[in-house]
């Protein structure tokens, strides 16, 4: 009889741990959006359903970002010669959200737009400096990677913004 209830004990035990993983089966995303903010960074904003209540799930937003920056004085005026440099770099940013008790993730995850490089040429002249002056956001996706589900891609998969153009 004990040997009976031993294994019932550890069946039902097995069962509880594995019905949390149960919960997570129909894990999907609702929606993936993307937006820029007036900085230039990249939000990606999301609602995934599906994930069992009270889950901490990982998640991974990526895009490319290609950006181009320009010498401008310090009081933001362009000089006569207006050096530019554009260079491409993937961005990552990992994220964990808990699924509440209702098994869903509400969220964003921010993406900051790569800084210009300190030394690189054009090398700005006496009394300027290298700003952003254009980003263009491509390849916006999102992952679950706890589920795993994705990778997702954004609405829409690709943004820009222009933040000033000199003459």
């Amino acid at each position: 009889m004990k040997l009976k209830t031993g294994k019932f004990v550890l069946s039902l035990a097995a069962l509880v741990l594995t019905a949390g993983i149960a919960w997570a089966v129909n894990a999907h995303f609702i929606s993936v959006t993307a937006s820029i903010e007036q900085n230039g960074d990249l939000n990606v904003k999301f609602k995934e359903a599906g994930l069992g209540t009270n889950q901490n799930i990982n998640y991974l937003a990526e895009a490319d970002a290609t950006v181009t920056c320009q010498c401008v004085t310090h009081s933001g005026k362009c000089p006569s010669a207006a050096n530019k440099e554009t260079s491409t770099s993937h961005v990552a940013q990992p994220a964990t959200f808990n699924s509440g008790k209702n098994g869903n993730v509400t969220a964003q995850i921010t993406l900051e737009v790569p800084a210009c490089p300190a030394s690189a040429s054009p090398t700005c002249g006496n009394g300027q400096t290298l700003v952003p002056s254009a980003v263009t956001w491509e390849n916006i996706q999102l992952t679950d990677l706890t589920t795993p589900v994705g990778p997702e891609p954004a609405v829409p998969s690709s943004i820009s913004a222009t933040f000033f153009t000199c003459p």
